[in-house]
């Protein structure tokens, strides 16, 4: 088993996408896990705030069935894959690490590289398995957030449900 962590987004109707996403993510991936939910500004175009999320869970399928069986939620949130990269989005999952894997293709770079960059991604991460050590750049995910500069990137945590913090 291959221990896996996705991140999870939406700025259209979040709350309703996210939920369906955390429902197939539960009903495809038993033992899934997930971080606070996290409100932040849209990155690379104006539009509305995303809400995100990162699950954990361990998997058997390969990284090509992973992303297939990821895509068929997105789908089931009315996800097209025609859509613009940097639009609105009803649901987008992004494979973060898949265990110790790193690999750069034209379609698929692992660890995802913007992991680093984007502390919707790096911050709930850091909830959910601080431990964990980066492939690539050898420190821990905790460690890597202690290091993000968070006041250029605010977060705000989200309750499932209603606004507001926790």
């Amino acid at each position: 088993m291959t221990q896996v962590y996705i991140a999870a987004g939406s700025n259209v109707e979040p709350e309703r996408h996210l939920t369906v996403a955390v429902r197939e993510l539960e009903r495809h991936f038993p033992g899934v896990r997930f971080s606070s939910w996290y409100r932040n500004r849209a990155v690379g175009f104006e539009g509305d705030d995303f809400i995100n999320f990162v699950a954990g869970f361990p998997t058997d399928l390969s990284v090509e069935e992973l992303i297939a069986r990821l895509q068929f939620i997105e789908a089931l949130c009315g996800r097209t894959r025609e859509a613009p990269r940097w639009a609105p989005r009803t649901m987008d999952l992004d494979v973060l690490l898949y265990g110790d894997l790193v690999r750069q293709t034209p379609s698929l770079k692992l660890p995802r590289p913007d992991l680093l960059k984007r502390a919707y991604m790096l911050g709930p991460l850091a909830d959910l398995a601080p431990e964990v050590v980066h492939p690539t750049e050898g420190l821990t995910i905790g460690e890597l957030w202690r290091r993000f500069d968070r006041a250029a990137h605010p977060l705000v945590v989200v309750r499932p449900g209603g606004e507001g913090g926790v």
